[in-house]
C-alpha cells in the first residue's frame, strides 16, 4: 500500500489536475459558438467549417486509448505534464492560424494533445486518495468533466462579443501555464512497473475503426447517411477494423487493451451506464441549444445564460452527492439519477414557442442535479473493484466509451429529431385547405391565392413541426432514462 499525499498536498495536486482537464472540457464546445466567425474570417464554406469540431473530436477519440499505455511506458506525471504543455501550445497556434487549412491541423494538434489530460486526471485523484475517499474526489472531478461544456458557450460568446474568435483559444494560455507551473511542484511520480511494448498492429487497428465511425457520425446526418456512398466507406472501414482489431487481441500475448478490465463486471456494467450517461447528458445540450438560437431567437450569450442553471445544479450537488457516496449505497444514488433525469426530460417535452426562459432553466437545474447523482456514484463503481495496476488503462478506456456515447446519442437525436421533423410537418401541412374550421379560426383572413401569406404558413408550419420533433426526442430521453435503472441490480457493492 503506498503512502498518499499530505491533505494541504492532495488539495493543491487536485487543483491544478482539474485546471488542465477543464481545459479539454472547455475546448470541446467553445468553438460552436465561433464557426460562423471562423468561417467569416477563413473564407470556408459552411461545410468545411465544421472540420474544425470534427478534426479534434476525431484525434482526441483516436489517441484516447493510448494515453494508458504512455502513461505505463513513460510515467503519468511526464504524460501529463508534457501533454498539458503541448495542449497549451496547439491552442495558441489554433489563435494565431492565418487560414483555414492551418486552424484544422492545429485543431487536430490540439485533439492529439489533449487526449490523455481527461483520463490521466481521473487516474491521478483516484491514486492521490485513500479508497474511502474516491467518492469525493470522483465528485470534484466531475465538476471539471462536467462544467467544462456547459461553461464553453457562455464563455465563448462572451469572448467573440468583447474581442474574437481567437480569443477562445489564447483563453487556455494561464490555465496552461498554472497548471504546468503546479503540477512540477506538486505532482508525485507514479511509474508503472507493468509498462509493456506497445502493441502497434492493436492499436492501428483500433485508431482506424474509432476514428472511421466518428467521422461516420459527425457527417452522417449531413450526407443522409446510407444514401450516401462516403457513410458507406467508413461504416465499412470501422466494422472491419473493430473486428479485426478484435481477433488480433484475442490471439496476441500481449494486447493493446487487456481485456481483463472487461471482465470486472462493476467495470462492464459501469461503462453501460456511462454510454448512456453521455446521452442524457450531452445530447440534451446539444439539441437545447439549437433549440433556443433557431426556434426562439436567442443570441449565443442568452443561450448560454439560459443554459447556466444545469451548471449550477451539478456545482451544488456534486460534494454532496461525493459524501453520499461514500456513506451509503452507490446503486440507490443512481436509481435516484435516472429517476431524477427522467423527470427533467420530461419537463423538458413540454417545452413551446411561447414559453419564456424559465421552463429552460428550471428543466436545466432539475438535470444538472440528476447528472450530479449519476456521475459520481457510476464513476466510483467502475473503478470499486478494478486492480490497481489496470487503472490507467481503466480511465482510459472509461473516457473513451463516454465520449462514444455522446457522440452516438447527439448523432442519433440529431437525425431522429430533423427526421421526425419532416414527417410532422408533411402531416400538418395536410391542414392547410379552405375546408379545414381549425384554420379557418387561427387565421381568419386567410387568402389561399396570396403568396407572401403561404410563405408565412409554410414557416410556421416549419417552426411547430421542429418543435414538436424536439419534444418527441425528450420523451425518448425519459423513457430510455427510466428503462436503464433496472440494471444497478448487477452491480456489485462492497463496503469498505
Amino acid at each position: 500500500m503506498h503512502a498518499y499525499p499530505t491533505e494541504g498536498r492532495r488539495r493543491l495536486i487536485t487543483v491544478f489536475t482539474l485546471a488542465a482537464a477543464f481545459m479539454t472540457q472547455l475546448d470541446a464546445t467553445i468553438a460552436n459558438v465561433a464557426l460562423p466567425h471562423m468561417q467569416a474570417s477563413t473564407a470556408a464554406s459552411r461545410e468545411q467549417i465544421t472540420w474544425v469540431l470534427t478534426s479534434y473530436i476525431i484525434m482526441s477519440a483516436i489517441f484516447t486509448p493510448l494515453s494508458g499505455w504512455l502513461a505505463s511506458r513513460f510515467g503519468r506525471k511526464r504524460l501529463f505534464v508534457s501533454s498539458v504543455i503541448g495542449f497549451t501550445l496547439a491552442s495558441m497556434l489554433c489563435g494565431m492560424a492565418a487560414n483555414f487549412e492551418q486552424l484544422v491541423l492545429f485543431r487536430m494538434l490540439q485533439g492529439t494533445m489533449g487526449a490523455a489530460l481527461l483520463p490521466m486526471s481521473q487516474a491521478i485523484l483516484l491514486d492521490i486518495n485513500p479508497p474511502e475517499r474516491h467518492g469525493s474526489a470522483m465528485a470534484t472531478w466531475g465538476l471539471g468533466v462536467i462544467l467544462g461544456p456547459i461553461c464553453g458557450p457562455i464563455l465563448g460568446g462572451w469572448l467573440i462579443e468583447a474581442f474574437n474568435w481567437r480569443w477562445i483559444f489564447f483563453i487556455n494560455l494561464p490555465f496552461g501555464i498554472a497548471a504546468v507551473l503546479g503540477l512540477l511542484a506538486v505532482l508525485p511520480a507514479f511509474e508503472d512497473e507493468n509498462a509493456v511494448d506497445l502493441d502497434f498492429t492493436g492499436f492501428a487497428l483500433l485508431a482506424v475503426a474509432i476514428g472511421s465511425f466518428q467521422l461516420m457520425l459527425d457527417r452522417g446526418q449531413m450526407l443522409d447517411w446510407f444514401e450516401s456512398r462516403e457513410i458507406w466507406i467508413e461504416a465499412t472501414l470501422a466494422v472491419t477494423a473493430f473486428y479485426m482489431f478484435m481477433v488480433h487481441t484475442l490471439t496476441t500475448d500481449r494486447p493493446f487493451v487487456n481485456l481483463a478490465i472487461f471482465r470486472d463486471r462493476n467495470f462492464a456494467v459501469g461503462s453501460v451506464f456511462a454510454f448512456f450517461l453521455g446521452g442524457l447528458m450531452y445530447s440534451v445540450m446539444a439539441m437545447t441549444a439549437p433549440l433556443l438560437a433557431d426556434l426562439m431567437g436567442y443570441p449565443a450569450v442568452l443561450v448560454g445564460l439560459a443554459m447556466a442553471p444545469r451548471g449550477i445544479g451539478t456545482m451544488l450537488m456534486m460534494p454532496i452527492v461525493g459524501m453520499l457516496v461514500n456513506r451509503g449505497d452507490p446503486r440507490v444514488l443512481i436509481v435516484i439519477g435516472m429517476v431524477i433525469s427522467g423527470v427533467s426530460t420530461a419537463m423538458m417535452a413540454g417545452f413551446s414557442l411561447h414559453m419564456d426562459a424559465r421552463l429552460v432553466e428550471i428543466a436545466g437545474f432539475v438535470q444538472g442535479v440528476g447528472g450530479a447523482f449519476l456521475f459520481v456514484p457510476i464513476t466510483t463503481v467502475i473503478f470499486a473493484t478494478i486492480p490497481p495496476h489496470l487503472r490507467n488503462q481503466g480511465t482510459a478506456m472509461n473516457s473513451l466509451i463516454r465520449a462514444l456515447g455522446a457522440s452516438v446519442w447527439i448523432s442519433v437525436m440529431q437525425s431522429m429529431t430533423i427526421r421526425n421533423e419532416a414527417t410532422v410537418h408533411a402531416r400538418l401541412a395536410e391542414g392547410v385547405r379552405p375546408d379545414n374550421p381549425a384554420l379557418l379560426w387561427r387565421w381568419q383572413d386567410f387568402d389561399f391565392s396570396s403568396a407572401p401569406q403561404m410563405i408565412r404558413a409554410s414557416r410556421e408550419i416549419g417552426r411547430q413541426a421542429l418543435m414538436v420533433s424536439y419534444t418527441d426526442s425528450f420523451w425518448l430521453l425519459y423513457v430510455f432514462a427510466l428503462a436503464l435503472a433496472p440494471l444497478v441490480v448487477l452491480l456489485r457493492y462492497r463496503r469498505r
